[in-house]
């Protein structure tokens, strides 16, 4: 087990989020299962993490009503939608050694919900995304999250090209909303799994 992973829990439980540890991203999905009822409906944010963990396909098949813009035909009644289910299933940008989550977003919805509005959220991150402090947070996001998405999307950034945020005045710019959840909202339930894997961006 990464021994950074055995601090972040130690400071995320400090600030309050309720945090497991996971080996692998099986453990993972069968913790998801067996958490939300099938009778709950779940909204998922914008991740590759949780697309690679397959968690639509199964709580779709399921019988669970799930709501994500990645895979509806409607991109903004699945964004309505998933902004008032009851569970909320996304990852973070970046997770740092004293217990913050930092995220950036293009739109907003996935970091607007990761902290309100449903009765349970789930933050899956795998250990690459945990940071020594803010500033290395923010680079990695600026130099590893954003061209990675960037590129992925085909969207005309300059960091899709350098690989580094430039700042830039893009249309397609995706760094517009800076979260930084300090500690766990009193309205809101956030678990947060870490598993000791590299998951997404």
């Amino acid at each position: 087990m990464d021994n950074k992973i055995l601090l972040a829990e130690k400071a995320l439980k400090e600030n309050g989020f309720r945090v497991k540890i996971f080996h692998n991203i099986e453990g993972v999905k069968e913790a998801l299962m067996n958490s939300i009822r099938e009778d709950e409906s779940v909204g998922i944010g914008g991740s590759v993490t949780v697309a690679d963990l397959g968690i639509y396909e199964l709580l779709k098949r399921r019988g669970n009503k799930v709501y994500w813009h990645w895979k509806g035909e409607d991109r903004k009644e699945e964004l309505k939608k998933a902004a008032s289910a009851d569970i909320y299933i996304t990852s973070t940008n970046a997770l740092t050694l004293d217990g913050k989550l930092v995220n950036m977003d293009g739109t907003g919805n996935r970091v607007a919900s990761m902290f309100y509005g449903h009765e349970r959220v789930y933050i899956i991150a795998g250990k690459n995304k945990i940071c020594r402090d803010y500033s290395e947070a923010k680079e990695r996001i600026d130099n590893v999250a954003a061209p990675k998405n960037a590129k992925r999307l085909n969207i005309n950034t300059p960091c899709r090209i350098t690989g580094k945020c430039l700042d830039c005045e893009a249309y397609d710019r995706i760094c517009n909303v800076e979260v930084i959840i300090h500690k766990n909202p009193s309205a809101t339930n956030i678990n947060i799994f870490l598993v000791d894997e590299d998951l997404g961006y």
